[in-house]
């Protein structure tokens, strides 16, 4: 995009996420799902780190929480209450630190992946170097102890299972709970401290256990209300038996919960808390003799005073670490009992953490690694129609790759007409995608505000992409009126796909046709586009197997050109044949090495220059120019160019002249060599290998089992050899 097209998109998407958070944090209402939200402000905040001259006080990227409820008594927050920017990959993680390191001047952690520990276990269980890393030390002090800097060496980076819940501040003096109030806009929030005094994790009076630790005469602490999954379920099936409107999630019955004007109700919903940091300055801290150096310490010295704290979280040392923790808890996050989106990543280093400052509404030094949502907005760049194995046509929407559930989708199927039309989805159009559970993804919603000026409605093709038949309405259905060529385009996949050809193994007839009848694939230049994800969402593939054939495909974009043009399925040109016009095409363009070369050499062929072929007829010389001529076939071998198919034409170039002037022709198996590496090394020494036998064949090579070539040799004198001789020919 331009600038002036990038700061119209910034201000469409600051317009649309303010709408969405002021009805979620003022009104409590979701007009879209909290993954979907956090794909937009994503998308604002990347455009605003790659253009910083657009970034606005206005933004809400610069913005931190909602406005504070009108009923509650309002609190100022000593220091404010800030929230997190999202990362939602390994490589957001990346360009995070390396953004901060930059920053700071300094390097946090080398990128080398070190001695991993194993990831925490479900519930209750701490890696073992958090105890080691605490860096705790005694003193006496005035009769009590109170805890010390000792500065031994700790982890980079601490990491915190991000509860789904609400962000509370508590505040105590000597010991006491004199207020508790929620985050609000930051800077101002909600006295709920009356509701916070339900809550049994939330202590009322902190321990002073005398062997450790005095608690400071004040002391902030902030945390996180959350109500459990069993809650949840026991709220909502009291909501079926009264009558009343069915809970979406935890968050907003927690939410809610704290922001009841009678704190009856919030008892009555049996809320839980973990604390996570202390807030209080530490230079107020300090005069009392309390020093932590380290993130880490913070949580062993509120679990001695009596808060209740997350187990699960522990240090990393590395990216790498933290990676595999992010990675663990998403498979396990199943069997907490409560919900999370994520994990936290902090710098551990308090003073590193403070260096770092603050950027927006975020600090610097933080940031909240998601795990791939069931749902995420994304653009759609085109609509293709796809031709399926009957002649139907699918429209499919070609979408700006975007993880959902785990998996990067570039594909998703708008069905038929009517569907397009009931979600008035255009090319250009920002949308929502969705996948629930493991199913296929599908467009749920088109965010229409965000869409570009132009946009023109999509209309269903008058004429087939495969054959330019006419197109006929079949109910919803829109098919091709020609109804053999669904079949044929199967079958041109199927050759494509061969050992002779493209040699993508994994891709057999029957995962071919499961891509047609999805709509994934129209024509062969469609396989490089698949995406892991668009893959492993079809019932019966996984994750390994939808990796295992992208793989695949990627490593074999090199080509051969004799290959390449075998591929291309050339009605009377085999594999001998696709040699022969693959010499002629290198005596137009000595260097091809891509798609687009073959089609512009192709364009310049003539009868003569293909007559100079040994084996090229009429009739295969006919055959040959319509191909380059067809349009159809034109857009394909662009197509191919543009998902980066590379020719190797070198393996054409002759190596040596040893076998100038003759040609040969193989029948039978060969034992030393398969016959495509035989065909090979013939050309490689000059010679031409031709389909049939003639009078101006030079050799037969006969292996084990020769068949009717051979017979047609005697008849017609021609020389026929054994392997032996032909690996003497080629020594």
């Amino acid at each position: 995009m331009d600038k002036k097209s990038v700061k119209e998109r910034i201000e469409k998407l600051k317009k649309e996420i303010e709408k969405y958070r002021y009805a979620y944090h003022v009104l409590d209402k979701s007009l879209i799902s909290d993954a979907a939200l956090d794909s937009l402000k994503k998308e604002l905040f990347d455009l605003e780190q790659q253009y910083p001259e657009f970034i606005a006080p206005d933004s809400p990227t610069q913005r931190i929480g909602g406005q504070p409820l009108k009923e509650f008594q309002k609190v100022r927050h000593g220091q404010p209450m800030l929230s997190f920017n999202d990362a939602f990959s390994r490589e957001d993680m990346q360009d995070w630190l390396e953004r901060l390191e930059k920053y700071l001047g300094r390097t946090i952690t080398k990128r080398g992946d070190a001695s991993s520990p194993k990831p925490p276990q479900p519930r209750g269980m701490v890696s073992p170097q958090a105890t080691e890393r605490r860096g705790l030390s005694e003193s006496r002090a005035g009769g009590t102890k109170r805890v010390e800097e000792r500065g031994s060496p700790s982890a980079p980076f601490y990491c915190e299972l991000k509860i789904d819940g609400l962000a509370i501040e508590l505040e105590y003096e000597n010991g006491v709970l004199i207020r508790g109030s929620t985050r609000g806009d930051g800077l101002i929030g909600e006295d709920v401290t009356q509701n916070l005094k339900t809550i049994d994790a939330i202590p009322l009076k902190l321990n002073v256990p005398s062997s450790k630790f005095q608690v400071p005469r004040k002391l902030i602490v902030r945390g996180e209300v959350f109500l459990t999954k069993k809650e949840f379920d026991r709220l909502n099936k009291e909501q079926l038996k009264k009558g009343g409107k069915i809970y979406a999630n935890p968050r907003n019955v927690a939410a809610g919960s704290i922001r009841q004007l009678n704190p009856k109700i919030t008892s009555g919903r049996k809320l839980d808390s973990f604390q996570y940091d202390i807030a209080s300055p530490f230079e107020a801290l300090a005069k009392e003799g309390i020093h932590f150096k380290f993130h880490e310490q913070e949580h062993e010295i509120l679990k001695e005073i009596g808060f209740k704290i997350n187990p699960q979280n522990a240090p990393a040392a590395t990216l790498d670490e933290v990676f595999k923790f992010h990675e663990y808890w998403a498979k396990h996050r199943e069997q907490l009992p409560y919900e999370i989106d994520g994990i936290v990543v902090i710098v551990n280093n308090n003073k590193e953490f403070d260096d770092g400052g603050v950027i927006g509404k975020a600090p610097r030094a933080a940031i909240a690694f998601k795990f791939s949502a069931k749902e995420a907005t994304t653009i759609i760049k085109d609509i293709k129609v796809q031709i399926g194995r009957t002649g139907v046509l699918t429209p499919v929407a070609v979408l700006k790759p975007v993880p959902v559930s785990g998996v990067t989708i570039s594909h998703a199927t708008l069905h038929n007409a009517d569907e397009i039309k009931r979600l008035d989805v255009r090319v250009g159009d920002t949308v929502i995608v969705s996948r629930a559970g493991d199913v296929i993804p599908k467009i749920t919603k088109v965010l229409k505000e965000l869409r570009p000026r132009g946009a023109k409605e999509f209309e269903m093709p008058k004429k087939c992409p495969v054959d330019n038949s006419p197109v006929v309405r079949d109910g919803v259905a829109y098919k091709c009126g020609n109804k053999n060529c669904g079949a044929r385009n199967r079958e041109q996949l199927y050759h494509f796909v061969s050992r002779n050809a493209f040699n993508l193994e994994g891709l057999g007839p029957k995962i071919i046709d499961r891509f047609l009848d999805e709509g994934l694939i129209s024509d062969a230049a469609d396989i490089f586009t698949l995406e892991e994800g668009d893959i492993a969402v079809l019932e019966r593939f996984g994750e390994k197997s939808a990796k295992n054939i992208v793989a695949e495909v990627k490593i074999k974009k090199k080509i051969s050109l004799a290959r390449f043009i075998y591929s291309l399925g050339i009605l009377h040109v085999g594999e001998e044949t696709s040699g022969l016009l693959g010499k002629a095409l290198l005596k137009i363009n000595p260097k091809i090495d891509s798609p687009k070369e073959v089609l512009a050499a192709g364009l310049k062929l003539t009868e003569e220059k293909l007559f100079e072929m040994p084996d090229i007829g009429p009739a295969v010389s006919k055959s040959i120019l319509e191909y380059f001529k067809d349009a159809r076939h034109q857009n394909l071998l662009k197509k191919f160019d543009e998902v980066g198919i590379e020719i190797e034409s070198s393996k054409l170039e002759v190596k040596s002249q040893k076998l100038t002037g003759l040609s040969f022709v193989l029948t039978g198996g060969l034992e030393s060599m398969s016959r495509e590496a035989a065909k090979e090394k013939i050309r490689a020494l000059g010679g031409d290998v031709n389909e049939s036998v003639s009078k101006n064949t030079s050799y037969v090579v006969a292996g084990s089992e020769p068949g009717s070539k051979f017979e047609k040799a005697k008849k017609l004198g021609v020389k026929v050899i054994d392997e032996k001789e032909f690996l003497k020919m080629l020594s």
